[in-house]
């Protein structure tokens, strides 16, 4: 399993990147699917681990699941705070007795507050709509929080993705930056702030 930070970048939903922490895996049995959707993971400083929702250390839930790379997979919801990466194991206890957790990735929300995939907070796998964004050079952009002052390390935002669309044409004339979002309406029409 494989803890995914987040930050933002030039490709991939939302113009970010992302980088991926290796995180040993230990199917619990808590599902029938390890990480299924509705099940929840506690964070841990070098692992996550599934564990009952109603447990003390439950702090995420899925609410996506999908076989395979996220790369060329379904885009998680809008609201996604992170996703989970799960690598192919074979540990003596899976979901399904076969001996194998396959290869996936899992969309997770925060149980409490914060939550970085809500729009304008600066955060999360995706840039959607209400996020805010600034230039970073060469045509890219990165989002950041929309109250961000650019102090502590982080940098103001310059723009603010106002609508969804399916071409640049369809956008508004206040638009003044297109922003790659994917998904069915996959340009993001922005505006500066």
């Amino acid at each position: 399993l494989m803890g995914c930070g987040q930050s933002s970048g030039g490709d991939g939903d939302g113009a970010r990147e992302s980088t991926a922490v290796p995180a040993p895996t230990r199917a619990s049995g808590y599902g029938t699917v390890f990480l299924g959707i509705d099940e929840c993971s506690s964070f841990g400083r070098e692992s996550f681990t599934e564990v009952p929702c109603t447990s003390e250390r439950a702090a995420a839930r899925v609410v996506a699941r999908h076989d395979g790379g996220a790369a060329g997979g379904p885009p998680c919801p809008a609201t996604t705070d992170f996703v989970l990466h799960i690598s192919e194991q074979k540990p003596s206890a899976d979901e399904d007795g076969d001996g194998a957790v396959p290869r996936g990735y899992a969309c997770m929300r925060n149980l409490e507050a914060p939550h970085p995939g809500d729009p304008g907070r600066g955060g999360g796998p995706r840039t959607i709509v209400g996020d805010c964004v600034y230039g970073a050079g060469a045509g890219e952009v990165r989002e950041t929080a929309c109250d961000a002052d650019g102090g502590r390390g982080g940098r103001a935002p310059e723009y603010r993705v106002t609508s969804a669309v399916e071409r640049r044409a369809d956008c508004p004339a206040s638009t003044r930056l297109y922003v790659r979002l994917g998904g069915p309406e996959p340009v993001g029409c922005a505006r500066p702030l």
